[in-house]
């Protein structure tokens, strides 16, 4: 996602940077490899001209107090970080909920732009809040739509409202009508209704969309756009737009769209906030929609935030808890708890998508590893821990050699990446008991920032913690750094 946008907006202020004093010249320079690099990322024109002609207008007015600082090209990049933010639609906004559930969410948007998938990853993420979604069959045009939507549903474990069966046959307006009286009955309190599509804007498809529109008279309607469509997005969402009228926008395979023009053009374009992503096929390649993250990541900053995030739905707070606990103790970190870890992890998602969230995540070196990052290498080494005894796994120390061969083939895996595990992961142990005992790692200072080692010297440890001044392990870990 903005692999391409990114790398140009990385090579114009690397370009910036390297000029110590920046001129009026410079500015003008670096906008023009701005305006480049967002027309070849598919971003409209109008958008284009009007996103440079501000960033100009504002580095060229702070001129005289640029010269007066220690990193002007700092500054100009935090005038380019604010305008992509607007014109990303500045703030977040989520789905107004009604005073009187249900909250009805309609979906609108072109054959094959997502729609069906997106609904059940909008279900699925209401149902992890604590709602009750129901998903609506709407879709009675496309051959298959009302299965796929079925299957959509299962998957995400929530329950759908079909009573046609579709393929061409069938009201759309009266499933959407009494989908309504359906979700009262049965206590649901958000309804999301999936429309059909059309291959192109039609009339026949402005008709049937505002028909299904003026019968339930839905709180939210969402255009769901295929980011991969570039300029055609932006004209097809003013068209829709223009004929039924929406909301908000989900834009879908952001995954597969490495310019991503759309998502910098549409907010824009039809003053309509971009509410949802969607980068993948599974239920959980979804997320919220938060312009100034988005403006991070295509700077080369991340998003550490959304990261952090996910990271603390994936970990639960007992073993947070437990994890925290064993380090403040003392108490060694074991195949089990790493088994642990990689479990929670393999919840958040991609591990390349994870990565892709680091600041500097598409730059050279880095970006190249996560092309060539191994999404199985995390299946197999699951693999092998799982296949060690429950002793095994709190005692590597044990594993002789009979004992990785039968770990090795309860694994399928070889012998001799038993012994890579074993020994990467008493590497890592070895490591933050040294961190934990104050010692230093590769000229880092020890506990607290200071560079003499605690108690006892380099590799020794400190006195037992738990006979030490607090019998509290957070106080303790609070005193003791």
């Amino acid at each position: 996602m903005f692999d391409s946008l990114t790398g140009k907006f990385a090579n114009a202020f690397t370009a910036l940077r390297n000029r110590g004093r920046i001129g009026t010249g410079d500015i003008d320079e670096l906008c023009g490899e701005i305006r480049k690099a967002l027309l070849d990322a598919d971003v409209a024109l109008a958008v284009a001209e009007s996103f440079v002609a501000k960033i100009n207008e504002r580095a060229q007015a702070a001129l005289p107090q640029l010269r007066q600082s220690t990193n002007q090209s700092q500054a100009i990049y935090a005038i380019v970080n604010e305008e992509l933010i607007s014109i990303l639609g500045g703030a977040a906004r989520r789905i107004r909920l009604a005073k009187n559930p249900p909250t009805v969410i309609m979906l609108a948007g072109l054959q094959g732009s997502g729609k069906t998938t997106l609904a059940g990853k909008l279900a699925h993420y209401f149902k992890t809040q604590g709602d009750t979604p129901l998903l609506v069959a709407a879709d009675l045009q496309r051959p298959n739509a009302v299965t796929q939507l079925s299957v959509v549903a299962t998957n995400a474990k929530v329950p759908v409202f079909a009573p046609e069966a579709g393929n061409g046959l069938g009201d759309p307006i009266k499933v959407a009508r009494e989908s309504l009286k359906f979700a009262r009955e049965k206590m649901h309190n958000i309804v999301i209704i999936d429309t059909a599509g059309r291959l192109g804007v039609d009339l026949e498809l402005m008709n049937e969309a505002k028909a299904i529109r003026d019968a339930v008279n839905p709180d939210e309607i969402i255009f769901v756009v295929d980011s991969m469509i570039g300029q055609d997005a932006v004209r097809t969402a003013q068209a829709f737009l223009d004929g039924v009228g929406f909301d908000g926008v989900a834009l879908t395979k952001l995954d597969g769209d490495a310019k991503g023009g759309a998502a910098l053009s549409i907010a824009q374009i039809t003053a309509r906030p971009i509410m949802y992503v969607s980068n993948g096929e599974k239920l959980q390649d979804f997320d919220l929609f938060y312009p100034d993250r988005m403006a991070s990541r295509i700077l080369g900053m991340g998003d550490i935030q959304s990261l952090a995030e996910q990271a603390k739905q994936a970990f639960d707070g007992d073993t947070a808890a437990k994890l925290e606990s064993k380090f403040v103790e003392g108490d060694d970190f074991t195949l089990e708890d790493f088994l642990e870890q990689m479990q929670a992890m393999k919840k958040m998602g991609s591990m390349s998508k994870l990565l892709g969230m680091l600041p500097g995540a598409n730059s050279g070196a880095m970006k190249k590893q996560l092309e060539n990052f191994d999404e199985g290498e995390l299946v197999r080494t699951q693999a092998i821990v799982q296949s060690m005894t429950p002793s095994e796994r709190r005692e590597p120390k044990i594993l002789n050699g009979s004992r990785r061969i039968r770990i090795a083939n309860g694994s399928g895996r070889s012998v001799k990446e038993v012994n890579s595990l074993v020994d990467r992961f008493s590497a890592a142990q070895k490591m933050m008991r040294t961190m934990r005992n104050g010692g230093s790692i590769s000229g880092l200072p020890g506990r607290l920032g200071n560079s003499a080692p605690q108690s006892g010297g380099m590799g020794k440890p400190p006195p037992n913690k738990k006979k030490s001044r607090s019998g509290n392990p957070a106080k303790r870990a609070q005193t003791e750094g």
